[in-house]
Parts: structure tokens; C-alpha cells; sequence
């Protein structure tokens, strides 16, 4: 993921708020250590320019993880 093109997209938006998405093909919806990393830098750089996260979600086949719903952030 390219932080500076979240940032760009959210930006021309004008968006206040922002959810994520991707997908584990897996079909394990658990964040990895990477997720959870990568989800915590981008809720700062985010935020710096007052844009909230409001969740990122994990989908796979038949289930999803939600970061909001687990209160990671």
C-alpha cells in the first residue's frame, strides 16, 4: 500500500473519513502483523491532516474482520 496515494485520494475527496478494505485470499480474516502495522501508520498519516479512519476491513470468502468492531484503533 502507497500511504502518499491513500493520502492524495482522501485528499481530493475532501473526505473527513476514511475506511479500508482488502482481501486475505487465505480465508484466514486475522490481521498479520503487517496489517495491524501498516493500519497504524495510516491512521496517523490520516489523522494529520484531520481525516478520521473509521475501520479497515479484512474480507475473505465467508467472513471479514473488522478492526472497529475489535476495537484495535
Amino acid at each position: 500500500v502507497d500511504m502518499r496515494l491513500v493520502l492524495k485520494y482522501a485528499l481530493e475527496a475532501l473526505a473527513t473519513k476514511v475506511v479500508l478494505c482488502h482481501n486475505h485470499p487465505s480465508g484466514n480474516p486475522r490481521p498479520s502483523k503487517p496489517d495491524l502495522q501498516l493500519t497504524e501508520k495510516l491512521r496517523k498519516a490520516l489523522h494529520s491532516v484531520d481525516i478520521y479512519l473509521v475501520d479497515h476491513l479484512i474480507i475473505c470468502d465467508h467472513a471479514y474482520f473488522s478492526f472497529a468492531d475489535e476495537q484495535i484503533f
